[in-house]
């Protein structure tokens, strides 16, 4: 397998990845937000699915960007 279509598939799997972090997210992101909005103390364990989730998308979108530069780089 060439490495251009070998990072096309590691983007693809990686931008799949972000998108599933991204939904298991939203739960702990919506309880979050009503919380402020009641003016309610959140859920420790929420905040902290929060936190952990939005660390792995950012660490996701980081090996995404670095993929797609050595792929454009390739592409020259």
């Amino acid at each position: 397998m060439s490495r251009k279509s070998e990072l096309k598939k590691i983007i693809s799997e990686t931008e799949k990845e972000i998108e599933a972090l991204e939904k298991k997210r939203e739960r702990s992101q919506s309880v979050l937000l009503n919380a402020i909005v009641s003016k309610t103390e959140p859920d420790p364990a929420d905040v902290e699915y929060f936190r952990v989730f939005t660390a792995l998308i950012d660490e996701r979108r980081e090996l995404l960007r670095k993929y797609a530069a050595e792929l454009k780089g390739l592409k020259k």
